[in-house]
């Protein structure tokens, strides 16, 4: 059964009070096919020059629009090694990343690969005599560097050569503020945060309910479980890839254990139904822990039993315990959806549940 057109009944003990949810007609636009980058700057618009030069100091003007080249150890982040991301600093697009940034000893900022392939674009440069892949981003069409194929082999050989000019850094503690933390669930392992992957039906509900979790960092939803590369929305929506609609929780474990996370999981949804969730109907809507290492999984088994042990449901629990697999992030307009949308559907509510 289809989410669109639809009527979501809260329990009378809740809330008296049904109502539809067209999620079309509210979001107003298709999922677009390829995925979109994160954080997209689709309708981004270049400042005139003018504006160009009145913004920009004259290096950042030169190397980023008459692609000039900065002097090598004399440029702001040769040597920087603060974690966080480096965005365009004329449209703010994510270029690279912290994690992939190393010393090539050629005084330049080097990395090994760009944080998100579709922000970036290679042309042949055959200027100053020499045959090159001159690298700009996709957006500002900012000229940023050069890559080349001499870079750390375990990391593919490839050294993104860039010039600070054309980077703005953006620290990994206002990456959030910022706009940008999708990008934060990359410095897990760094950082020793957890993540863990639920689903229990549809995804606005659940990370509504989920990000504000005290030690929660960051939440994203998408899709997992399936067997569609690149799974997008107008797919899964089908309930025949086998995905499930699913919220990553990236947590820090000092302030809040993956046994907590995982009782709210279970209060928030209703794990008694199979492929449902309310009258949300299909595979997409059914309820799975996806744990991530042999630890989660055991952690899992004994919040589960717990639960369904309780008999605060009244049914047997059904979620199912899984290995994580690939998880595909849903498009931009499903990101923090409730956040942007107050009113919009869901199906999602605590219960007053002490399992």
């Amino acid at each position: 059964m289809s989410r669109f057109k639809r009527w979501c009944l809260l329990p009378a003990l809740v809330l008296l009070v049904s109502f539809a949810c067209n999620r079309q007609s509210v979001l107003n636009a298709p999922a677009k096919e390829p995925r979109e980058p994160l954080m997209s700057t689709k309708s981004y618009q270049k400042p005139t020059d003018e504006e160009l030069k009145s913004r920009l100091t004259a290096e950042q003007y030169r190397c980023t629009q008459e692609a000039g080249t900065e002097k090598p150890f004399a440029n702001a982040y040769w040597d920087h090694k603060e974690d966080g991301i480096y965005v365009d600093v004329v449209s703010g697009e994510a270029l690279f990343s912290s994690i992939d940034k190393y010393d090539s000893g050629s005084g330049w900022p080097s990395f090994t690969k760009p944080l998100e392939s579709q922000n970036i674009k290679s042309i042949q440069d055959r200027s100053h005599g020499m045959d090159r892949t001159e690298v700009r981003s996709k957006n500002a069409d900012s000229h940023l560097g050069h890559v080349f194929d001499d870079g750390p082999k375990q990391a593919g050989g490839l050294r993104f050569c860039i010039n600070s000019a054309a980077l703005r850094f953006v620290p990994l503690a206002q990456m959030k503020t910022q706009g940008y933390g999708a990008f934060l669930f990359a410095f897990a392992e760094k950082k020793h945060w957890q993540i863990a992957t639920l689903a229990g039906g549809c995804f606005w509900g659940m990370e509504e309910l989920l990000q504000k979790l005290p030690g929660v960092i960051e939440t994203q939803v998408g899709y997992t479980g399936g067997t569609l590369e690149n799974a997008v929305y107008t797919e899964v929506k089908k309930g025949t890839t086998g995905h499930a609609e699913a919220v990553q929780v990236l947590f820090d474990p000092a302030f809040i254990s993956y046994e907590k996370i995982l009782l709210e999981f279970f209060r928030i949804h209703d794990p008694t139904t199979v492929d449902r969730q309310g009258n949300d109907i299909g595979t997409q809507y059914r309820s799975a822990i996806f744990f991530h290492n042999a630890e989660q999984k055991q952690i899992a088994e004994r919040v589960k039993k717990r639960v369904n042990d309780s008999g605060k449901w009244k049914k047997p629990v059904v979620t199912a315990l899984v290995p994580q697999a690939r998880f595909w992030r849903a498009e931009e307009y499903h990101q923090k959806y409730l956040d942007k949308t107050p009113n919009g559907y869901t199906c999602h509510f605590a219960r007053p549940f002490e399992f």
